[in-house]
């Protein structure tokens, strides 16, 4: 054998011996992700969380829907009894305050400091962060998918009545239905009064008028916090609905019906409504061909210093009981989804609104609002930033929530109907919502909120 053979014998040798002395690729560490979302909204989790897989080695995250808010937190509180809880969890809004009574999670913030991750707290929008802070600012959960509600009007409909702009006061909403009304327009106005609109039309209108539903700052300064809004502005404006109900202005739009409001919007039935951002694409998508809309900033009663809305959505949970690896994972997640460049996409993809404030700049210098499809959807940002939060307004932590806005179903469902008056059925889902929150209390007795 030549030398060069005899040397090319001995290299492959030893690389093939360096090949079998070296330790196999450590397989990356697995944790998992439970969310709520479904449909297409679950589709571009999905292909978030490859993203997130293909843009490192370390860490698979495997993501789960549970198809829904109630059974994500349902699933993940049987899940944690039998030791097989996920490692993040998606939390509906309305679920933040069973979250931060269980004590079942290691808070967001402490677990990106240990793992040497500096996320500036403050880059979040003010009216977002709080939402999910205690009382003392800090941030136990990550905000997640977030969004606002607006008011969707067709251009061309308020166009035949001389008007060019959106009303912005609910006394210029009652003047425009008339006139769309008395020029031929069937369905001047469409809402719904289902449990799911109370974030509409209660919550976010009184947090517009800095209007408290509940005493105790909305329950953020005790779980011994009751309903209050029978006695708030919040009285006047279902007489108002109400009133334009009977007058034939406002139509009630439900799946359960046929059509529920963001059809009954895009198709040109109705020629305004009250819905999310998140529900700007798909009025996009399916609108009558030819039609011009807008959207703008819910209305306030005139004289009214108009405040920030609240944010609506969900945000990211780290439960315990993980391993540090598992932790490490979680936290690479985190930061991840914290990317402004994260935030383009969720945004292109869903609709719903970026949380921080470098995730909406950096989606601004890319032109992201200057046209259509997403052009009108920095409209949510200036109304969640309309003022800095109050103790009011920036939001709502009240226990068994969804009860609640099951209850407000329930009675404007008979305030529509004629079953009872407007106070009445206010005064009742007072009365009903306080037994609920009774309830709520006894299950933590001596506790209180962070």
């Amino acid at each position: 054998m030549s030398i060069i053979k005899q040397g090319l014998a001995a290299l492959a040798a030893g690389v093939l011996g360096l090949a079998l002395a070296q330790p196999a690729a450590a397989e990356p560490v697995k944790f998992d992700f439970w969310f709520g979302l479904s449909g297409d909204l679950a589709r571009v989790v999905d292909t978030l969380c490859k993203n997130f897989n293909a843009s490192q080695a370390d860490y698979e995250v495997v993501c789960t829907s549970q198809g829904n808010y109630d059974a994500t937190l349902q699933n993940t509180i049987a899940a944690f009894r039998a030791g097989k809880q996920p490692t993040v969890v998606q939390v509906y809004d309305v679920g933040t305050a069973t979250m931060m009574l269980s004590g079942a999670y290691k808070p967001a913030d402490k677990l990106m400091e240990e793992n040497g991750y500096k996320i500036d707290y403050s880059d979040y929008f003010p009216g977002i962060a709080r939402y999910y802070a205690t009382s003392k600012g800090e941030m136990l959960s990550f905000p997640f998918n977030s969004s606002t509600p607006l008011m969707y009007w067709n251009k061309d409909a308020f166009a035949k009545i001389g008007k060019s702009e959106a009303p912005k006061t609910w006394e210029d909403v009652g003047a425009d239905l008339k006139a769309l009304k008395d020029a031929g327009y069937e369905c001047p106005m469409a809402i719904n009064i289902s449990a799911n609109e109370s974030w509409q039309l209660m919550e976010q209108f009184s947090a517009l008028h800095n209007q408290p539903i509940a005493t105790k700052n909305n329950g953020y300064d005790g779980l011994d916090a009751r309903l209050e809004m029978n006695k708030t502005k919040f009285v006047q404006y279902v007489t108002d609905l109400k009133k334009w109900y009977d007058a034939g202005l406002i139509k009630i739009k439900s799946k359960d019906l046929g059509q529920d409001m963001v059809q009954a919007f895009a198709s040109g039935t109705c020629e305004v409504i009250m819905t999310s951002v998140g529900d700007h694409g798909t009025v996009g998508k399916t609108q009558k061909e030819g039609m011009n809309w807008d959207v703008a900033e819910l209305p306030v009663y005139a004289g009214t210093e108009r405040k920030n809305s609240l944010v609506g959505g969900a945000s990211l949970w780290v439960l315990s009981g993980k391993s540090d690896a598992e932790y490490k994972g979680a936290a690479a997640f985190l930061n991840f989804i914290h990317d402004p460049k994260t935030a383009l996409f969720w945004s292109t993809n869903t609709g719903y609104i970026p949380v921080t404030k470098s995730g909406f700049d950096y989606m601004k210098a890319q032109g992201f609002y200057d046209k259509a499809p997403y052009k009108g959807r920095e409209t949510a940002i200036a109304s969640l930033t309309a003022s800095e939060p109050t103790e009011i307004t920036r939001g709502i932590r009240l226990g068994n929530f969804t009860q609640i806005r099951a209850e407000f179903g329930t009675q404007m469902q008979a305030i529509f109907a004629n079953k009872v008056s407007v106070q009445e059925g206010i005064d009742t889902l007072v009365k009903n919502g306080d037994a609920i929150l009774d309830r709520f209390q006894q299950t933590y007795p001596n506790k209180t909120l962070p």
